[in-house]
């Protein structure tokens, strides 16, 4: 279902960045821990099965760098915003299903694996990968598309009023800290994935993000997609 909002909210979303997150207070008002990348280190390594919580090396490797490209790369993401992710795949109490779900509106595999945790822990294991550097980046495979994902990723479809990317990703894809995420070395077929989640609304934790998907063709998204994954 196409969606019609004005420019004045996109724009307005795209300053105050969709994907910040604060830190949640505990019920006494008092300020939660400052997160712990040591402890963060070890539940991404060994879960913790007493309560139910798999390691995420197991599925995003050591580090956060992943060696399967249907499992992102973790590694060197803005900590506010895995915290923001790590969130949104769970589901919340009296709601149905989670905020960010896969294809059909189905829960992914991460809406079980992040049940359990609580926020001191997704604020640990935020911590610890946005420290750690991505070794193993994807890159682009396709040069046949490479102008158009230049040029949407520098420029945007004004057209169709697509922002480019790099302008709040940078121009380097590293993402902005505490805003948006890296796509630099990212596998392009996860970020073509996620893009059409976005168009689809079934991944719902960035209404920005659902509108400027909402305006892309399966051409533009791949070419995007695969032009991000190339940049260094």
């Amino acid at each position: 279902m196409k969606r019609v909002l004005s420019r004045m909210l996109v724009a307005s979303g795209l300053m105050l960045g969709a994907s910040v997150i604060s830190p949640s207070f505990a019920a006494d008002g008092a300020a939660p821990a400052k997160p712990d990348a040591t402890k963060g280190a070890q539940l991404y390594d060994q879960g913790d099965a007493s309560r139910g919580i798999v390691a995420c090396a197991s599925c995003h490797g050591a580090a956060g760098n992943s060696s399967i490209p249907t499992n992102p790369n973790l590694a060197a993401q803005p900590h506010e915003y895995l915290v923001k992710q790590l969130t949104d795949f769970q589901t919340k109490q009296g709601a149905d299903k989670p905020a960010r779900n896969g294809p059909e509106g189905n829960p992914t595999p991460m809406t079980a694996m992040a049940q359990n945790l609580t926020p001191e822990d997704m604020g640990n294991v935020a911590l610890y990968l946005a420290q750690q550097p991505l070794e193993q980046p994807a890159s682009a495979s396709h040069e046949d598309l490479v102008e158009l994902g230049r040029k949407i990723w520098r420029g945007g479809l004004p057209e169709r009023n697509v922002p480019a990317c790099a302008s709040c990703h940078s121009a380097n894809g590293a993402g902005l800290p505490a805003q948006y995420p890296r796509l630099a070395g990212q596998f392009p077929t996860y970020i073509e994935e996620q893009l059409k989640l976005f168009r689809s609304s079934d991944r719902a934790n960035n209404i920005v993000m659902q509108e400027i998907a909402d305006r892309m063709s399966d051409a533009d998204i791949k070419a995007v997609s695969d032009y991000a994954a190339g940049l260094r």
